[in-house]
């Protein structure tokens, strides 16, 4: 594919943050770079701040003198939009108003060449709405940066309904030229990252409006077993209330309000009560020099088993064998029945399957770890049913492991299991809808917010019939469509498996 010479002209519109950001990103590329922005004084700002970033790089030996100095005589401010008339490629980033974009682009394509690609780097509008009106939408196409734009490398390069394929390879040539990492991504709602991160907040809110675990905790389980960088009550006070609710109401509508999307009634009053996180001062947690932040709650020290037995195979939770030997817990295995770990006093622990422990006579759940030896977390639950011994036999065992321990409530799926299916099942059914490869989905939730794995990959460490398997028994149990696995889903699962079973009955 062919990218953008280095010669030619790159515009960028919108001055602010983002604007800035994308700009230099173009200029250290090696292209000729203009700011315009409504007010030129912005724009003059604008390009004095990219300026000063390149000088800091150089005093810093990030960048060799030589090349900082051309470059910081590569940039430079447009004064009206006829001065993007030699631009290859026009990026905008102005404000999040369809109308405002539709405007602008009616307007560049009255000033920049036939084979110029505009671009735009909005994070929720439609691509396909954007382009159209144009009288040549076919090289019209998403350019999604993230913030801040030098440092992150995914850039989702989203193709419209009218989107040229050949404008297409050519943007994501030139932003792969670029040294980002270019995914590919159909025009969807949220595009690949904020579609496919919707259940890292929602299930996370849903387990504290179920009375199933305080944020802190909730935050603490995801990052300690999970894997996850931050727990979503920590980022989305990060990212601001009003911000992410905004995103995840979006994307709601967008998709004629699926209960797959579903909102959350507790963010909502966040929202209208003015704690929108960092920048108000409180949000799920509290802020400031005398903010005193809650822990997440830690079970006392208990004893732990002499022994147990194994039943069955543990599938993503066989580790959990090798650790308990290590540990001193004389294990004993059984190849039929299970799968759980029976313990001494006849209770059962068993790992987060999308059931309730009320269900079954004497069961402790124990949640998915991304990785059983490296967790320093793990999560049980319980219900009112379950004998005392039985739970305090679960806590001690995992604290022989080595893990702080916190039990939740009697929510089924726990927190890390349901979360990680939800990504797996929103995950196979864009692939299906030919939203975007797995491979690029993959890349976009790695890069793009940091996950430990991506979706198809946890899809592939779990197993083909897990996650389905956890959303079906999670559906029976909340019935409305939220946890109904999908189609491709299902379909995934028999395509991933031997030849049993395939005959008719």
């Amino acid at each position: 594919m062919t990218a953008i010479e280095r010669s030619r002209t790159v515009a960028v519109i919108g001055a602010g943050t983002m604007g800035q950001g994308i700009a230099q990103v173009a200029l250290l590329a090696g292209h000729r770079v203009l700011i315009y922005d409504i007010s030129p004084a912005l724009a003059a700002d604008g390009v004095g701040l990219v300026r000063d970033r390149v000088e800091r790089m150089a005093a810093k030996g990030r960048l060799d003198r030589a090349e900082a100095e051309d470059a910081i005589g590569r940039i430079d401010s447009a004064g009206e939009l006829e001065d993007l008339a030699d631009a290859a490629l026009v990026i905008e980033a102005v404000v999040e108003d369809a109308t405002v974009k539709r405007a602008l682009f009616a307007a560049l394509e009255e000033v920049v060449s036939p084979d110029a690609l505009l671009a735009t780097n909005t994070s929720s509008l439609s691509v396909t709405e954007l382009a159209a009106g144009l009288a040549h939408p076919g090289r019209f196409l998403g350019l999604h940066f993230f913030n801040p734009a030098p440092l992150l490398p995914l850039v989702e390069v989203v193709s419209g309904f009218a989107t040229d394929r050949a404008a297409a390879d050519r943007a994501y040539g030139t932003v792969l030229g670029w040294g980002k990492t270019p995914v590919r991504c159909a025009d969807t709602p949220g595009f690949i990252v904020n579609r496919i991160a919707r259940p890292f907040y929602a299930e996370a809110f849903s387990v504290y409006e179920e009375q199933g675990a305080d944020p802190a905790t909730i935050d603490a389980v995801l990052r300690e077993s999970g894997g996850f960088k931050m727990g979503p009550f920590q980022l989305t006070d990060l990212i601001g209330q009003d911000v992410n609710e905004a995103v995840t109401r979006s994307v709601w509508d967008s998709f004629f309000r699926s209960p797959k999307f579903t909102p959350s009634l507790a963010q909502r009053r966040l929202v209208q009560s003015g704690r929108l996180g960092r920048k108000s001062g409180h949000g799920w947690f509290p802020y400031g020099p005398d903010a005193r932040v809650p822990g997440p709650h830690t079970a006392g020290p208990e004893d732990a088993p002499a022994k147990v037995t194994v039943v069955g195979d543990l599938g993503p939770a066989a580790g959990l064998v090798e650790l308990l030997e290590e540990a001193g817990i004389a294990v004993t295995a059984t190849e039929h029945g299970g799968p759980y770990i029976q313990l001494p006093g006849e209770g059962q622990l068993v790992l987060a399957d999308g059931k309730t422990s009320i269900e079954f006579a004497d069961v402790v759940y124990f949640d998915l770890a991304l990785d059983y030896r490296g967790a320093t977390r793990i999560a049980l639950s319980a219900s009112e049913d379950t004998s005392e011994r039985t739970l305090s036999e679960a806590v001690g065992l995992f604290q022989k492991l080595g893990k702080n321990v916190s039990v939740i409530g009697d929510v089924p799926g726990m927190i890390v299991a349901r979360t990680v299916a939800m990504l797996i099942d929103l995950t196979a059914d864009a692939v299906a809808r030919g939203v975007a490869s797995a491979e690029d989905i993959d890349t976009a939730m790695r890069l793009g917010v940091n996950y430990p794995l991506g979706p198809a990959e946890w899809h592939d460490r779990l197993g083909r019939d897990w996650a389905y398997d956890l959303l079906h028994h999670l559906d029976e149990r909340c019935p409305g469509g939220r946890y109904a696995p999908s189609l491709a889903l299902f379909k995934l699962g028999y395509a991933a498996g031997d030849d049993e079973g395939d005959e008719t009955e």
